[in-house]
């Protein structure tokens, strides 16, 4: 409870620096070296790459074909595999991501579930989809045509080199291929539009692609379950996709033969858009739906590059709209560009490259500039989105009619920055998706958040604002993992890899850091790690490297735990400074007595007794009777003077101005140490808000006493006043406490139980536009 104690001037001179017991020894504030791998010569103490730092490289030569009517992939690749590791190789390894769809692979036969009230027609026809899914390998040979021996193991295979690579050495080797493509499921394959008879077509992890060799883990080919993504090299891509003749191709990669599979009213819309501040279409939407109509009469290659990535998807279709638009991004020309049918429309058409040229912009400010020629945007299923090398496939889709929600639009905004964003990363930042998916959906999702607000103005973000990450950690530890924990073994995917990283990001840059150190640090970690593969130790070592600030405790308690934001304060004591003054202090003591005589007892005896005994009989009064004990005598004002005679300036205005001392007691109760933030709102209205960092609790991880000196009187006490922390109840978050508030009930009269599927808004206004009625709109 608060309360008013008065300190004299020579008592508090005299305190000695406060201190607190430890409550712990604090582990919370260790150094993480023993958590940490140890540094060497390809990865420093820094977080920066060694001087001997190595990765391995892999270039492709592939020819696939696009069989509409089976919906069958079928390829032909070249693989030539630089080891640039000290090591000499007898076998390498190959990812086989297809084989996820196989009826007995790991990912279905190890997978989990239950059917409570019902199941969806997609999962019930995945569960009993009886076709041959999967990789069928029908060669693997040497540049000779020689067979070379193979082993498959579920979604890899190894290859044993009739004679290893040498460190420093190359090898070459083709691999043929074909298999089914799958309805989209989350990551490629197509989708069947029943009405017009065509599928659109989003063709990713279809060729067989080197599994990564390294000094962290030698060979990364931990199996693909689904979850965990990709761990991939860098290389250069030429890549030659044969398709139906009347279908547009689109691919991550820069098209090399345009006069060959354009015609020239699409060349001449190519150069308009060279120099267009909005997009131009390269393909109408009158000549997607002509499209939709016909049928093909043959054939086309599109013959696509692509250097320095670390993947290849594509994208088909004789629906697809195709707009473009070149767009300036620090000083390089870049192709923005979209593919997508008429289902899409309006909303892909308006926005869709519009956020594409926008995201390249945000992201190249704070991470590298973005280096290659083209970032693509395809319209793909109802929702979700994935992320390749310059091309994304991403969901929102307005109604038939054309109208949408405000979610549609922000959710498909929101998709499309955050897949073109993957760009950076994991796709120029090269992380390990396979073993950390927080290294690149949390990362990205951090910049994706920031993004979002240079879009619009209060941007309704998902994930990012430490408000909305407060119901994840509000979960019981036992339904959580820790974000460093492996990709397959994330429990709630989306808080774990993607908002509590991005929101745990946001913290650091807004409260722990600020922006300027953070920015900087951040920059200096994509600039370190771009096309290069960093992991965890990397990413914490160089933001603490570039900032000059100690995150360990950080790192430990949001990467490392599971333990939730929980701040309070307890209790808040006053004390002010005693000025000594007798004057003062007696008419003090003077008014505390009055008051103490304001008993009921003697209010009514006021009226009850018209006069005691002695007023009525004055010659019993004495020296007592007159005799006022609050007022100041001679003696106690010299006595006085005598006292500020011997204070310095200095100690003669602290007791004149009245400051007061508060120690208020924050308490740590959600275990995870962070900041403290406290508003204080004075008596005259004004207010001022005091940051103390997390080391607050570096004896105590529990309790945290401080004495907040003020010239004026405070009247409330809120921590986390902007709601920066995450803190998982806020009940207690004020001193003095909020006055209990009721539970709302409604009244309603019952009804009869109808249903009605409702309109979104933009029908309703339409309809009331029709009816002649007036509707809401933003001021």
């Amino acid at each position: 409870m608060q309360r008013l104690v008065k300190l004299s001037l020579l008592i508090i001179i005299s305190l000695p620096t406060f201190a607190q017991t430890a409550f712990n020894a604090n582990g919370r504030f260790e150094q993480l070296e023993s958590t940490l791998p140890t540094p060497n010569s390809y990865r420093t103490a820094s977080g920066s790459p060694g001087k001997e730092y190595w990765q391995q490289r892999a270039d492709y030569d592939i020819k696939v074909e696009l069989d509409d009517i089976n919906k069958k992939i079928t390829g032909t690749e070249t693989i030539t595999y630089f080891n640039n590791s000290p090591d000499e190789l007898p076998y390498l390894w190959i990812q086989l991501d297809q084989n996820v769809f196989e009826k007995n692979a790991a990912s279905k036969t190890g997978d989990t579930g239950e059917i409570k009230t019902g199941i969806s027609s997609r999962t019930f026809n995945d569960l009993t989809d009886t076709r041959d899914y999967g990789y069928k390998i029908t060669a693997v040979k040497d540049v000779k045509g020689n067979p070379i021996r193979h082993t498959i193991n579920q979604t890899m295979m190894r290859i044993d080199l009739p004679t290893p690579v040498k460190s420093g050495g190359s090898v070459s080797f083709n691999i043929e291929w074909n298999y089914l493509i799958t309805e989209y499921l989350s990551r490629s394959g197509y989708e069947f539009f029943a009405k017009d008879g065509n599928a659109n077509y989003f063709i990713a992890h279809w060729f067989p692609r080197m599994a990564v060799y390294n000094d962290v883990y030698g060979w990364q080919h931990k199996q693909f379950l689904g979850q965990g993504e990709f761990t991939l090299n860098f290389g250069n891509y030429k890549v030659a996709i044969t398709a139906p003749n009347d279908m547009v191709v689109g691919a991550g990669g820069e098209l090399l033969n345009p006069n060959q599979v354009m015609s020239s009213t699409q060349l001449k819309r190519w150069d308009k858009a060279k120099t267009a501040t909005r997009p131009v279409e390269i393909v109408t939407q009158a000549e997607a739906e002509a499209a939709e109509k016909g049928k093909p009469t043959g054939k086309k290659t599109w013959v696509f590059k692509a250097d320095n990535v670390r993947d290849f998807a594509f994208t088909a279709s004789r629906k697809f709209i195709w707009d473009a638009l070149q767009v300036d991004v620090e000083g390089k020309k870049v192709w923005a560009m979209s593919y997508y049918s008429k289902e899409g429309n309006p909303l892909w058409g308006k926005y869709s490259t519009m956020v594409v040229a926008h995201t390249l912009r945000s992201y190249s400010k704070r991470t590298v500039a973005y280096p290659y020629p083209v970032a693509i945007s395809c319209h793909s299923t109802l929702g979700g989105g994935m992320e390749y090398p310059m091309i994304s496939f991403n969901g929102g889709r307005p109604e038939t009619d054309g109208t949408y929600t405000e979610n549609v639009k922000n959710g498909m905004i929101g998709v499309i920055i955050h897949e073109v964003g993957h760009n950076f990363f994991p796709m120029i930042v090269n992380s390990d998706e396979r073993q950390w998916s927080w290294m690149d959906e949390g990362l990205n999702t951090f910049c994706q958040f920031i993004a979002e607000q240079e879009w619009d103005r209060n941007f309704p973000a998902r994930r990012g604002d430490p408000q909305n990450i407060v119901p994840y950690m509000r979960l019981d530890s036992k339904n959580q993992v820790p974000i460093m924990a492996n990709s397959e073994n994330i429990m709630d995917f989306g808080n774990n890899a993607y908002a509590k990283p991005a929101t745990a990001l946001n913290i650091l840059r807004e409260t722990v850091m600020g922006r300027e150190l953070f920015d900087y640090a951040f920059k200096e970690y994509a600039r370190r790690w771009a096309f290069k593969q960093p992991y965890p130790a990397d990413f914490f070592r160089t933001l603490e490297d570039a900032s000059g600030v100690d995150l360990d405790w950080f790192w430990r308690g949001w990467f490392y735990g599971t333990e939730p934001v929980n701040q309070a304060i307890e209790t808040v004591e006053w004390f002010g400074l005693d000025n000594m003054d007798p004057v003062a202090k007696k008419e003090t003591e003077k008014a505390k007595a009055v008051a103490k005589q304001q008993t009921i007892t003697n209010i009514r005896n006021k009226t009850e007794i018209t006069s005691t005994f002695v007023e009525e009989n004055p010659d019993l009064t004495d020296f007592y009777n007159t005799y006022d004990r609050f007022a100041t005598t001679e003696t106690e004002k010299k006595k006085y003077q005598d006292y500020l005679s011997g204070l310095s300036a200095d100690e003669r205005k602290s007791i004149t101005e009245g400051k007061n001392l508060y120690v208020v007691n924050f308490k740590n109760k959600g275990g995870l140490p962070m900041p403290v933030i406290v508003k204080l709102n004075y008596e005259d209205g004004t207010e001022e808000v005091l940051r103390f960092p997390a080391e607050i609790w570096r004896l105590n991880d529990v309790q945290a006493k401080k004495i907040i000196p003020t010239t004026k009187k405070v009247v409330r006490w809120t921590l986390d006043p902007y709601f920066e922390i995450a803190d998982i109840d806020t009940e207690d978050n004020a001193y003095p406490r909020e006055p209990a508030q009721p539970t709302r009930v409604q009244l309603f009269k019952a009804q009869p139980r109808s249903y009605s599927g409702g309109q979104n808004p933009m029908q309703e206004a339409q309809n009331a536009k029709k009816s002649g009625a007036v509707t809401g709109s933003k001021n």
